[in-house]
Parts: structure tokens; C-alpha cells; sequence
């Protein structure tokens, strides 16, 4: 079946700089299209980031564009999150998400992804 686990969270002060990484199995993941979310306590999920199957095209949030970055190595199965200049409103569940690369991708939008991790922590000290 399919399974993405995500790894890389933690607890860092303000400033600081976490990679994410979010390893797939299960599925052609170069036939897939990727994001990652986030939702803080008492806040609905939100987009953070995505990327393309092709590793061509990138999307980001207004929130965490010029901090974030997204890529992807094709062989190894793996999507990452680089974030830097970490801000305690970036404190939230981190989550990526798969989406066959068919159809229009609509990458901003939760539902039109086929697959979720189960989440990392990340929190940000001020």
C-alpha cells in the first residue's frame, strides 16, 4: 500500500532552519505530483508548498515564500522542505501529500491530493 512518512520536525527557536523529508513507497512517486500542509491547533489545514511531478514547476504560500523551499529526488522517492528564518506562526503539523500527476493539479487545495502522511511536528520557540 501506499505510505508517506514524514521526519525532519522538531522544536527550534525563532530564526532557525529545519529540513523536512517525506519518503514514498507504495507508488511510481515520479508519476505524482507533491505538497506539503500544515495545521496548527485550532486552525484548519493549510498549503505550504508543492511541486510538480516533473520537479519543474514550484508553488508556494504567500506566508512562506522567499523562506521555503520544496524539492524532490526522484530516486530516492523523497520530497523535502527546507525552511528557513523559522517564525512561532510556522509552529504546526507538517504533512505531504501525493497526487497523480493526471488531471488538472489544483495544488493548493487538500482534497485533490490521493495520499497524506501521517504528520511531523514542528515548533517554533520565540
Amino acid at each position: 500500500q501506499v505510505q508517506l512518512v514524514e521526519s525532519g520536525g522538531g522544536l527550534v527557536q525563532a530564526g532557525a532552519s529545519l529540513r523536512l523529508s517525506c519518503a514514498a513507497s507504495g507508488l511510481t512517486f515520479s508519476h505524482y505530483n507533491m505538497g506539503w500542509f500544515r495545521q496548527a491547533p485550532g486552525k484548519e489545514r493549510e498549503f505550504v508548498a508543492a511541486i510538480d511531478w516533473t520537479g519543474g514547476s514550484v508553488y508556494y504560500a504567500d506566508s512562506v515564500k522567499g523562506r521555503f523551499t520544496i524539492s524532490r529526488d526522484n530516486a530516492e522517492n523523497t520530497v523535502y522542505l527546507q525552511m528557513n528564518s523559522l517564525k512561532p506562526e510556522d509552529t504546526a503539523v507538517y504533512y505531504c501529500a501525493a497526487r497523480s500527476r493526471h488531471g488538472y493539479f489544483d495544488y493548493s487545495r487538500a482534497p485533490s491530493y490521493n495520499y497524506w502522511g501521517q504528520g511531523t511536528q514542528v515548533t517554533v520557540s520565540s
